[in-house]
């Protein structure tokens, strides 16, 4: 099973530079002001110059949606990942526009997976993160095993808190909805500067 990787909460130059070149499928830049790893107009420039084989992802939180698309056409977005109360309709507009959906849901023993079915035919992944009130970021792990209970097709990517200590684990994941790994700050030196070597460490195992 081909695991995709996704790392999460670039902001810096020289940083971006060296994990793209590292070859994510996807690389994450969130414009959510309230995150430590909200990334800048001036930074967010760089999102232009990551090469087109890496797919590019912005992550809003309850954003106007007109917001939104001006992001995705001013950096080329390929993908915008979506961690609010986002509707339906929101995601089928931002849809619209050409790019991959990922919609976000925090996982707890709370969580209905049946409110999901009304996404199925709008969005193009899951991305299932640990449960808290922000919306991400927690760097806590949620029980994986709540996920036997997902009764979709739909394929996820899988977050909150993963570490290089999970990466045999995650490899014995016998899922076939299981489309990508979304790493943020379990890898980093500090908020928004990821430590290169621990992410090579971790791709080497996964790959």
């Amino acid at each position: 099973m081909n695991i995709k990787l996704k790392v999460c909460g670039m902001t810096q130059a020289a940083n971006i530079a060296a994990v793209a070149q590292l070859q994510p499928d996807y690389l994450g830049f969130i414009f959510y002001s309230k995150s430590p790893r909200f990334i800048s107009d001036v930074s967010a420039e760089l999102i232009k110059y990551v090469p087109p084989t890496i797919k590019t992802t912005g992550v809003f939180v309850n954003e106007e949606l007109e917001t939104v698309k001006a992001y995705i056409f001013k950096y080329n977005l390929k993908a915008v990942q979506l961690h609010g109360q986002e509707s339906v309709a929101y995601c089928e507009e931002i849809k619209s526009t050409g790019v991959e959906v990922i919609k976000a849901f925090g996982v707890d023993e709370k969580l209905d997976f049946s409110q999901l079915e009304a996404y199925l035919s709008t969005v193009d992944y899951f991305l299932f993160d640990t449960q808290t009130p922000a919306h991400g970021g927690s760097g806590k792990v949620f029980d994986w095993k709540l996920l036997t209970k997902y009764p979709f097709d739909k394929p996820y990517f899988l977050s909150g808190g993963i570490d290089l200590s999970h990466a045999t684990t995650l490899k014995e994941i016998n899922d076939l909805r299981l489309y990508a790994i979304d790493v943020n700050s379990k890898f980093e030196l500090e908020p928004g500067l990821k430590d290169v070597e621990k992410l090579k460490e971790f791709f080497a195992v996964m790959q």
